[in-house]
């Protein structure tokens, strides 16, 4: 079991404090991003022979009470793919994708939903809310029904219908907020302080941070116990950036790894807050989002403050992405690595090129591209290739529509 024996709360201009009472910097979550700190050494990670391959095997570093974990879906060990015709394509040999798409709803987020409703079975809270442009909520409805737990989610009004229609099946109940977004989150936030629900929203609950980390150990695994020179990852909140670099932090505490990788957060064009932040070296200022990639379209980023200290820690940096260049990554990554990514998760993709004109990447580094939710649950964006001619069962008809000969 993994017991936090300190924790850092990190404020948004950027002032930090460090309490050895744990108890206390998660009653301040609501003032600032609080981290979790464990007692870091090799024995911490599991062995090699373990045979367990979902994310409960790095349960040494989370906040997991002993004994049996009921949660029922399997979540984590998802693929770390190197695809051929991809890396041919990009012209680069030691790319890598962590395909996220592989989880119990398609996305990263199922990581930390299955931690909180771990949390919420042993401390027997019933009902676990959130806000969410989609993913998460879809996540928490999924999961939420298979613990036999009540979800309640807050979305903007304008959540993408397929998402919604997920949300439904699995049983959550769902309110859409008419304001967006933000006054999603806010009244989330007041609606599980007044009504004691789990709070299990992206960025003020640590145990999101802690079960994101866990990609950065798994990618850490699958390259042979070694880490990446680069991570390009998708930013809305900024939580899933600052989890990544959380992991290595701790692989490094634990005497594994001699450092973190350089990490690239993308933001589409039409909604950059954390990137404008960055560049001009002032407060993030909330913006109104114009882009199709609803997974990270958040104007008023929640750990904004902390992707930005973490991405600095690690010598990365920021780009942004065009709508028209996320669909272009959505269908390479399609046709050339056979990876049906959200426009969200193509857009970490997309910023590749970028990334190496700013100097941040280059044609040699092993680079870890963060595919994090999959287009099954917004296939309006999939574009058909080609046609699908209709024929008569005869191989005559097979041979003339495929123009070959006998």
């Amino acid at each position: 079991m993994g017991t936090p024996v300190a924790a850092t709360v990190l404020y948004d201009d950027g002032a930090t404090r460090h309490l050895d009472d744990v108890p206390t910097a998660l009653h301040l979550a609501g003032d600032g991003r609080v981290e979790l700190h464990y007692e870091y050494h090799a024995r911490a990670l599991p062995a090699r022979s373990d045979e367990r391959r979902d994310f409960w095997r790095y349960r040494a570093l989370l906040p997991i009470e002993p004994g049996p974990v009921p949660y029922p879906l399997t979540v984590g060990g998802t693929p770390l793919l190197a695809p051929p015709e991809l890396r041919r394509t990009v012209g680069m040999a030691n790319l890598w994708l962590k395909d996220e798409t592989r989880s119990p709803t398609g996305s990263n987020k199922d990581r930390a939903t299955a931690l909180i409703l771990q949390q919420a079975i042993n401390e027997g809270i019933e009902t676990i809310s959130c806000a969410s442009t989609g993913n998460v909520a879809v996540s928490l409805a999924v999961g939420a029904a298979a613990a036999g737990k009540r979800a309640v989610v807050f979305v903007p009004a304008s959540v993408a219908a397929s998402k919604l229609a997920l949300m439904l099946s699995a049983g959550a109940t769902v309110l859409r907020v008419k304001e967006g977004y933000a006054e999603a989150f806010r009244l989330s936030r007041e609606a599980a302080a007044f009504f004691g629900w789990c709070d299990r929203n992206t960025g003020v609950n640590p145990f999101t941070l802690d079960a994101k980390k866990t990609v950065a150990f798994e990618i850490w695994e699958q390259l042979g116990r070694e880490v990446p020179d680069a991570l390009v990852v998708p930013v809305g909140d900024g939580t899933t950036l600052s989890a990544l670099a959380k992991g290595f932090r701790e692989l490094v505490a634990c005497g594994v790894a001699s450092g973190v990788p350089r990490i690239v957060g993308v933001q589409a064009e039409g909604c950059q807050p954390i990137k404008a932040a960055w560049e001009t070296e002032s407060a993030i200022t909330p913006t109104q989002p114009q882009t199709i990639a609803d997974g990270i379209a958040v104007g008023a980023p929640i750990s904004g403050v902390m992707a930005i200290r973490d991405m600095r820690r690690s010598g990365g940096g920021f780009v942004a992405v065009s709508d028209e260049e996320i669909l272009v990554a959505l269908r390479t990554l399609a046709s050339r690595a056979g990876v049906l990514a959200e426009p969200a998760a193509a857009a970490s993709f997309a910023g590749l090129r970028s990334a190496m004109d700013a100097g941040l990447l280059t044609a040699t580094d092993r680079v870890v591209v963060l595919i994090t939710g999959s287009a099954l649950k917004t296939p309006q964006f999939l574009e058909p290739r080609g046609s699908a001619p209709c024929v008569d069962a005869t191989l005559e008809a097979v041979r003339n529509a495929l123009r070959v000969g006998r």
